[in-house]
């Protein structure tokens, strides 16, 4: 008798990508004559061997229960023979499978995004419910859970609270001239860009946790998580060769007239009767003249703007106009050439040729504004995060990856800020070294404070000495399980805090250098004096530089709070306050490189509190409210 397969090691090689297919953009297009050629794409995702019915694999859970129709759909199988044998199930509306099929494939899509523009692995949030068998495991989520039928309503949110994403579906609009079937179901699970841009929340929220939270006080910080999900669901349009091909052809290059690759949930907005896409980095539809027209950029309109999406969609627009100027910058030869030297193309449709390498300029260059931006956040101060930050970030993350940036695409960047309004408010010029944060010999609070600057280098030196450090992380990024790589984390993590809490905790000179002081205001009245610290959201980046010199940095964050109420205002509610900063420690010199600091002044403290006369409430009243779900509220006017 012979053997069962399944009973000896395979003779073939394993698999690396797993292939699904999917929509490109949303199910809209595929009724539309024009765009249904390049509707459906092939999603090439990661191979995971023990990926189980749902799917559930190692970041994700798809649990597909519908609340309101009282209903369970049987997972799908993403291992059966036939669904392997042809790519995934086939796209379709009406299939519950296929919608469990499509938010695995998009979210594993974005998730693997993250992984390749830092080199590391992802994680999502620490969750205080999670509540594990060895304790010291306590507040891990392996597995982010994705509900596609979790709301009958438009809307779809990542909720910190569930640790999921959860998405609705609803009737669309009834108007008959909107293009839309009239109150036909629309799936919030079914658009790319949706699934994107909720993952795109929960992975931003698993780096820096402390960007929002329910004592929020600043509008650019909820506004940044908006755009930088928008941002991340727009550049990936761009890594599908087919439909960059077809938009490049249908524009005949020019990137910047209407296009599929700068709007975001076409179907969704339509549904809505917008007439237009949800949001769109590049125009708008305009209602009096009845056509789409291209946004003029409105360096005031950053100050001017309360609504939060809107807010994000001027940080959008500047890092979408960055990538234009780059395309347009790399493809100016290959217009001359097709051009005869004018720059004017010919009437009529691109040679297939110029099409495949516009194409391509066009992929490169979106691949590497997303790099940066997704590499900036380690760079970023964990709270209280202000576009003008967002851009030091971004050009900090640059400098020290790619010194000489022969293609300026720093350059690029820093126009399109300036021409937004977006400029950061503690620096003197626009120009890259005045952008860059503070090397220890440039920042004025390092070279004043040298002494307290030379005992952190020798703490930081002794602890890395004695703890073996440096071969610890080494073995961090050779480590298969997320699980061992997260508790060795955290155990570097408690150490490091133990050791800097003994040295910084009655040393003022070292508390200022860190950015760990909240002075406290004149009409605010301190509740908790001790003020403690800890070290949070260590992670690693070794990177290669373009002159071949290895990077190998170790960015932690410090945090503190305090708590403060109003004196004799007749409001008994207590106000959290914190302050930190973002230490980029680099440790082949031992030396702190960069930190970035975020505490409290009294002027801000005051304008944060107060807000603006016009509000009744605080933020987070309005986006938190009773279910205290921040996503949820946040994304209350539209996913």
């Amino acid at each position: 008798m012979s053997e069962k397969s399944t009973d000896k090691p395979s003779p073939y090689p394993k698999p690396t990508r797993r292939y699904l297919r999917g929509y490109a953009f949303d199910p809209s297009l595929v009724t539309q004559l024009e765009n249904a050629p390049v509707s459906v794409l092939i999603y090439k995702i990661k191979w995971e061997e023990a990926l189980s019915a749902g799917p559930c694999g190692e970041y994700l859970e798809v649990i597909d229960v519908d609340p309101a129709s009282n209903a369970y759909y049987d997972p799908v199988n993403l291992n059966h023979a036939d669904i392997l044998a042809q790519n995934g199930l086939a796209p379709s509306e009406g299939n519950p499978q296929f919608h469990q099929q499509m938010v695995y494939a998009v979210a594993m899509t974005t998730i693997d995004r993250f992984e390749r523009a830092l080199g590391r692995r992802a994680f999502w949030a620490d969750n205080d419910n999670a509540v594990a068998k060895k304790p010291e495991e306590n507040g891990f989520v392996e597995k982010l859970r994705i509900y596609p039928h979790a709301l009958r309503m438009a809307n779809a949110y990542y909720s910190r609270e569930k640790m999921a994403l959860l998405f609705g579906y609803f009737p669309g609009t009834a108007d008959r001239s909107a293009g839309v079937y009239p109150e036909g179901l629309v799936f919030t699970c079914l658009s790319h860009d949706i699934i994107a841009h909720e993952t795109t929340h929960a992975l931003l929220d698993g780096f820096h946790p402390y960007l929002l939270t329910p004592d929020s006080r600043n509008r650019e910080a909820l506004a940044f998580h908006e755009a930088f999900a928008d941002i991340v669901a727009l550049f990936q349009h761009f890594s599908f060769p087919e439909v960059l091909e077809h938009q490049i052809a249908h524009t005949r290059g020019d990137l910047s007239s209407e296009n599929l690759l700068g709007q975001l949930a076409t179907q969704f907005g339509h549904a809505r009767g917008m007439r237009g896409a949800l949001r769109d980095a590049i125009g708008y539809y305009d209602q009096k003249k009845q056509r789409w027209v291209k946004r003029e950029p409105d360096p005031l309109a950053v100050i001017s703007t309360k609504e939060v999406h809107a807010l994000g969609a001027i940080l959008v627009a500047a890092v979408f106009d960055a990538f234009l100027s780059i395309y347009r910058n790399r493809s100016l030869d290959l217009m001359r050439l097709a051009s005869n030297g004018t720059g004017m193309l010919a009437p009529g449709a691109l040679h297939p040729d110029l099409v495949r390498r516009l194409a391509e300029e066009a992929a490169r260059s979106s691949s590497h504004v997303l790099n940066m931006c997704i590499r900036a956040l380690d760079y970023c101060p964990p709270l209280d995060l202000r576009f003008g930050e967002f851009l030091r970030a971004l050009i900090t993350a640059d400098l020290d990856l790619m010194p000489e940036d022969e293609l300026k695409y720093r350059v690029a960047f820093i126009e399109a800020f300036r021409r937004r309004g977006i400029y950061p408010s503690d620096v003197r010029t626009l120009s890259e070294d005045s952008l860059r944060w503070g090397t220890p010999d440039e920042d004025p609070v390092m070279t004043t404070n040298s002494t307290a600057r030379k005992r952190i280098k020798a703490t930081l030196k002794k602890f890395a000495e004695e703890n073996d450090v440096r071969s610890r992380i080494d073995k961090l990024r050779h480590l298969q399980e997320r699980k061992k790589v997260w508790l060795e984390t955290r155990r570097i993590e408690e150490e490091l805090s133990g050791a800097l809490s003994d040295l910084i905790q009655p040393d003022t000179q070292l508390q200022k250098l860190l950015g760990l002081t909240i002075a406290p205001p004149k009409d605010l009245t301190l509740i908790d004096p001790t003020k403690p610290f800890r070290v949070n959201g260590l992670r690693v980046a070794r990177r290669l530089r373009d002159d071949g010199r290895a990077v190998n940095h170790v960015f932690f964050t410090l945090l503190q709070k305090a708590v403060w109420k109003m004196p004799d205002s007749g409001d008994s509610r207590e106000q959290i306050l914190r302050a930190g900063s973002m230490v980029v420690w680099d440790l082949e010199a031992s030396e702190i490189t960069y930190v970035i600091r975020k505490g409290l002044t009294h002027q801000q403290q005051v304008r944060e509190a107060q807000l603006d006369e016009d509000d009744a409430m605080s933020l987070a009243d309005t986006y938190f409210g009773a279910q205290k779900e921040l996503f949820a509220q946040l994304h209350h006017s539209g996913a």
